[in-house]
């Protein structure tokens, strides 16, 4: 019933896009020309703007399918449609500006268009994040399920089934296992949906079950050769196949496809960074946010330079060699929250609880984070980003990465003043792994919006670190 539901969906939803631009370009001519709250100067008549309204409506929701903002999104979260959303806006505007200029219509309202940009954006997220929690709440209470088939009652089969219980939201219910080797769940996972025969009974499931939406094949490497009848025989069912393969454990949480001559392959290590347009993005983003935060806080900075010059002798600002991006080592800057001492002593120990090389304005200033501001200039130089994974002293790497699987991924990104695992509480004498775990989910699961919500995280939590000795 969902499989043909989705399509009448698709069409409700470009519909109601298009008919909420066209309103959001009624109330954006409303509020220049009849509203009186601007200067209602233009020459052009009314069904101009309609016109070109109604092509940029058109145009929006053609690029929609191009990038895929039809296609089912129920497993996407809302950060991701937003993306999309400003993708497709963004372009469409600039295909309106450029379309507008080979017509010559060079009296149209500017303040109209930058209002009927910034409405629209925001007009169609709102209504996509209401529908998008409306959905949610129906599923949690039981409607508009989808039912799912696991292939394989073995620990892959039974993980998956573990992690869909832990996303109600999603509207996804298991009809049950099957599995050629078990007839029911061994202790402790009776609780689990029932075994309901072998993987040969497929057919004759899918056959007297129709409600059954999608089957997950979560079958050993030594069952290869059944996959290409199990994928036949869901594709004459009218069944969604998906493979969970028996290695994804040492597959990234978002592996990416490529393809080479024509066979398809599996990056283990897509990381979206690599990627021009998102470093030039992020990049951007470094500079502008950088500048902003140093103007900002320089009245805290200069209570800082004082502060340490005041109460101990010695440079206010103190440089150690961390490894940053492809293992490249830099120079990072502090301010100075210890005596002076033999500079390799700082690059081979680890600061603990009432240190006594530090100075009692020092624990301030670590204590509240401040002692960090200067690597705000570590991020214009390039060395560093505002998010990222911290960098840590080359002495360390050269231990951890012997000691602690995977360890030295973390250097194909710039490393940041706060990251993922800091916002988390991982910060100072905490688990060396739960960081390096946290630092690559954010690694492998980037994006804009991402970095944003890990600054709000930490602005919102305080700078202030119980850890930070």
């Amino acid at each position: 019933m969902i499989r043909q539901n989705q399509r009448f969906l698709t069409q409700i939803y470009v519909l109601t896009d298009a008919l909420c631009m066209l309103l959001v370009f009624l109330a954006a001519y409303w509020v220049k020309f009849s509203s009186g709250w601007v200067s209602s100067g233009g020459t052009l008549p009314f069904s101009s703007y309609l016109l070109w309204g109604t092509v940029y409506a058109f145009a929006a929701v053609l690029l929609g399918f191009y990038v895929g903002f039809y296609a089912p999104r129920r497993r996407k979260s809302f950060a991701a449609d937003l993306w999309k959303i400003i993708q497709v806006q963004t372009l469409s505007f600039l295909g309106l500006l450029s379309m507008l200029y080979v017509a010559k219509q060079v009296h149209i309202s500017r303040e109209l268009l930058a209002m009927f940009f910034a409405a629209n954006i925001i007009a169609l997220a709102g209504y996509r994040y209401t529908v998008k929690m409306w959905l949610f709440r129906l599923r949690r209470k039981g409607y508009n399920k989808k039912y799912v088939l696991i292939l394989g009652a073995g620990s892959v089969g039974r993980s998956f089934y573990h992690r869909l219980g832990q996303h109600p939201e999603l509207g996804y219910d298991v009809f049950g296992f099957l599995d050629d080797f078990l007839q029911e769940h061994p202790e402790p996972y009776g609780h689990l949906k029932p075994i309901v025969g072998k993987v040969e009974d497929l057919e004759a499931i899918l056959n007297r079950h129709r409600n059954i939406d999608e089957v997950i094949m979560a079958l050993p490497l030594d069952a290869h050769d059944k996959y290409a009848e199990i994928i036949n025989i869901c594709d004459n069912a009218g069944a969604k196949t998906l493979i969970i393969p028996d290695y994804f454990d040492i597959l990234p949480s978002r592996p990416f496809f490529d393809n080479f001559a024509g066979i398809p392959l599996i990056n283990v290590r897509d990381i979206p960074l690599d990627e021009l347009s998102n470093r030039l993005l992020k990049r951007t983003f470094d500079i502008v946010f950088s500048i902003i935060a140093i103007i900002l806080v320089s009245p805290v900075m200069l209570f800082a330079y004082i502060g340490i010059k005041l109460t101990s002798p010695g440079p206010v600002i103190y440089k150690q060699e961390r490894m940053g991006l492809n293992r490249r080592t830099f120079y990072m800057y502090k301010f100075r929250s210890m005596h002076v001492s033999d500079p390799s002593v700082g690059d081979t120990q680890w600061t603990v609880e009432n240190d006594p090389r530090r100075t009692q304005f020092g624990a301030f200033l670590r204590k509240t984070s401040i002692d960090e501001l200067p690597q705000f200039f570590n991020v214009l130089a390039g060395h560093m980003s505002v998010v990222g994974p911290r960098p840590e002293r080359p002495f360390f790497v050269d231990q951890f990465k012997e000691e602690i699987p995977k360890y030295m991924v973390k250097h194909h990104i710039r490393p940041g003043i706060t990251g993922w695992a800091q916002t988390n509480g991982l910060r100072g004498d905490t688990s060396i792994q739960e960081r390096i775990r946290h630092d690559l989910f954010y690694i492998e699961n980037w994006t804009f919006f991402f970095d944003l919500k890990i600054i709000v995280k930490t602005i919102t939590k305080g700078l202030i670190n119980k850890n930070a000795y």
